[in-house]
């Protein structure tokens, strides 16, 4: 069950809005190279072409499937696939723009210091991460996952805790930084149609479960977790589900050489 462009983009008006609110603080005039890192179906990283037309501009993703979308809705950009894990780009990098990627990689404490030694001087490291694992939408899954016939295929993939406390990013960017600026968003999103809760995490925090369970066990797992949130997320008056969801920004600026 490969990443789904369409099920990502079935709120795409809730998802671009920490997207926009990131960029309005990116504090760079006029970058020469932008990499948009996790770029998904690309429509982030038009916005960042939009913004500087006249910059090189790459999205880099793991996934085909994404990178295709991405391509047939942009062909004047870059879009190269690879494991964010293990890139490095060609030269310094003025701006390294990541939404909702991050959270996916492993040792943070590495990661963040490593891909500002990316960045030309003056560069900017800016960062949207969800941090929404300790709410219903999320615990319901970990909770299903631990206690169905699949509990054994599914427990490695659960990653309980893929964001810090935004006290350690301070701490393993202030080496780094000349400026540093982090803060945390809790959006209170409005979601239109039936289980819009499952439907929002199909796209994301369970693509990698769902994929290794047979069609029967999907559904099955489906059921379970629908279950779980009927009574988290009831539908309001207007006949729209509230599903409060909470970001972590991060933009970090490193220095010029002295």
């Amino acid at each position: 069950m490969p990443w789904d462009p369409a099920q990502y983009l079935g709120f795409d008006s809730e998802r671009l809005r920490p997207a926009l609110d990131l960029l309005a603080r990116v504090p760079l005039e006029a970058p020469r190279v932008v990499v948009d890192l996790g770029c998904g179906p690309g429509h982030v990283t038009r916005i960042l072409q939009a913004r500087w037309p006249s910059a090189r501009v790459l999205g880099v993703d793991r996934s085909p499937d994404m990178l295709a979308r991405a391509a047939a809705d942009g062909p004047g950009l870059a879009w190269p696939q690879a494991d964010l894990a293990t890139w490095a780009p060609e030269g310094p990098v003025d701006l390294l723009y990541a939404n909702a990627s991050l959270h996916w990689l492993e040792e943070h404490a590495a990661l963040f210091p490593r891909l500002m030694g990316f960045l030309a001087p003056g560069g900017c490291l800016a960062v949207q991460m969800p941090r929404n694992q300790d709410r219903p939408s999320h615990q319901a899954a970990f909770a299903v996952a631990g206690e169905g016939p699949w509990r054994d295929r599914l427990e490695p993939r659960l990653r309980r805790q893929p964001v810090a406390e935004p006290e350690a990013y301070l701490e393993w960017l202030t080496p780094w930084a000349a400026s540093l600026d982090i803060w945390e968003t809790d959006y209170l999103h409005r979601l239109e149609g039936p289980d819009p809760v499952v439907a929002w995490t199909r796209g994301s925090l369970l693509v990698p479960l769902l994929e290794v369970l047979e069609a029967g066990e999907r559904e099955a797992f489906l059921a379970a977790y629908r279950d779980r949130l009927s009574a988290a997320y009831p539908v309001d008056a207007s006949g729209r589900t509230p599903f409060r969801f909470r970001r972590l920004f991060i933009v970090a600026r490193k220095g010029n050489p002295a």
